[in-house]
């Protein structure tokens, strides 16, 4: 059995996944503002799950800067956390080794698993509280690409530089309509929204340049309702040298961060790799 970790802004998500990557169990709870409280409720959820015998696990988890060599998540996008073990702590709650990463790149991976056959290059973006992205290329992920997500893309807005996410992700929607994405099913709204979102996507498109654009998140499960919007928009734009890749609603929206911490689990601690991990955290305890 594998567990997976969806840390949100808003919710916390813990599955357990069988070997073929089946989710058999899920538990949902708000996240809590303060580290140990949320660390409490990682192991009050344990203590109520049927399945608690794991080989190894993954979280996904919004940062949005991150030591890969010591574990250390030191600050985090839309959660109050600083400089906090995250990979320690959840070893020593599930007693399996566990892979963490930002959570926007583990949908990445799953929803690249989906398309393997038919894309190289897949981008994903998801569209929440904040803005995250990541490409993976032949289903890996790519490391070079930062955590801070639209955090990171400043651009023009307005008559003023601005943080592509202070404007266009679900929080900058509701402050701006009163409404959240489930709420707006008028058009002209939508078609503004897409206007806002267009810049990132273009700048997006030319640093990566993605065979496809998978979008997720609590905006992007409406994606339906702007997508004709927002591929014209981008459209206006195309051009031999920046050609507009297909955009896609993510194939499992609700649980690809989740799907994403099982592929990455099993392919970091696969044969030999995990009995060296389960001897090394022997030493460690």
């Amino acid at each position: 059995m594998y567990v997976g970790v969806d840390v949100g802004g808003t919710k916390t998500l813990i599955a357990a996944l069988n070997e073929h990557g089946e989710i058999v169990e899920s538990h949902k709870f708000p996240t809590p503002p303060i580290y140990k409280n949320f660390l409490l409720e990682v192991r009050h959820t344990l203590a109520h799950m049927e399945h608690r015998d794991f080989k190894a696990g993954g979280a996904g988890i919004p940062v949005t800067n991150f030591n890969r060599d010591t574990g250390r998540a030191i600050n985090f996008g839309n959660l109050p956390w600083h400089n906090v073990l995250v990979q320690h702590d959840l070893e020593k709650i599930f007693h399996c080794p566990f892979v963490v990463t930002n959570d926007a790149k583990l949908a990445s991976l799953s929803e690249a698993m989906l398309l393997k056959d038919k894309y190289k290059r897949v981008l994903y973006v998801t569209i929440s509280t904040g803005i995250g992205y990541a490409l993976t290329v032949d289903c890996e992920i790519d490391e070079n690409i930062g955590d801070a997500g639209g955090r990171t893309i400043m651009l023009e807005h307005k008559g003023k530089f601005q943080a592509w996410e202070t404007y266009a992700s679900g929080k900058a929607i509701v402050a701006r309509y009163g409404k959240r994405a489930e709420d707006i099913h008028d058009e002209a709204t939508w078609k503004a929204i897409s206007r806002e979102l267009t810049q990132g996507f273009l700048e997006l498109i030319a640093i990566m340049q993605p065979q496809v654009i998978v979008v997720g998140g609590s905006v992007g499960n409406f994606f339906e309702r702007f997508q004709p919007f927002l591929a014209a928009e981008l459209k206006k734009f195309e051009t031999p040298l920046l050609p507009i890749p297909e955009l896609r609603k993510a194939g499992r929206p609700e649980e690809a961060v989740i799907f994403g911490c099982y592929d990455l689990a099993k392919a970091t601690f696969a044969g030999d790799k995990l009995a060296k991990e389960v001897k090394r955290r022997a030493k460690v305890a």
